[in-house]
């Protein structure tokens, strides 16, 4: 290749960057909404009722009310979710321990499997409401468990799965 391809070549680079440079001005200067640069002022202000002042989130129901009315088809479904590193057969492991029986289980007893020392010292069994909230935030409930899991965010999720784990046993 010749110096003349390699500086034609160079050119039609440099053009395009050229190009893409004024094109991206150019959408900011037509896109822009003031955004506090340059002290330029809001234009308006909309009004949205809020002064502020945190207002207090309206509950719902609790927790023993979506427990009571838990659906085991769902809660089957939301177990999918877990089903990656947890099985539901007493005694058989996985990357995670069996969830069989966990209702009530002391945390940190299924025989064979290594806890990260974050688990044992959560709760002292997993009943209804220490499984909600460590399923609900795994890593904000015990930090420095192994599991890697986001959690489940929608209390009925919750409520769901934890109703179909505990009737596993019964």
């Amino acid at each position: 290749m010749d110096t003349m391809t390699s500086t034609k070549i160079l050119g039609a680079f440099c053009g395009a960057f050229l190009i893409f440079l004024l094109g991206k001005w150019a959408a900011e200067v037509i896109y822009s909404t003031g955004g506090g640069h340059g002290g330029e002022e809001q234009a308006y202000v909309i009004e949205t009722g809020d002064d502020g002042a945190e207002e207090e989130a309206t509950e719902g129901p609790s927790l023993e009310e979506l427990i009571a009315s838990a659906d085991l088809g769902k809660g089957e479904k939301v177990f999918g979710k877990c089903r990656a590193c947890h099985k539901v057969e007493d005694g058989a492991n996985g990357t995670g321990p069996h969830l069989y029986g966990v209702v009530g289980r002391a945390t940190g007893a299924v025989d064979g499997f290594g806890y990260s020392g974050a688990m044992a010292a959560v709760t002292p069994e997993w009943n209804v409401a220490a499984l909600d909230a460590f399923l609900e935030n795994p890593k904000g409930y015990a930090p420095g468990t192994k599991m890697s899991f986001a959690g489940l965010k929608k209390a009925e999720d919750r409520a769901n799965l934890i109703a179909w784990l505990d009737s596993l046993d019964n």
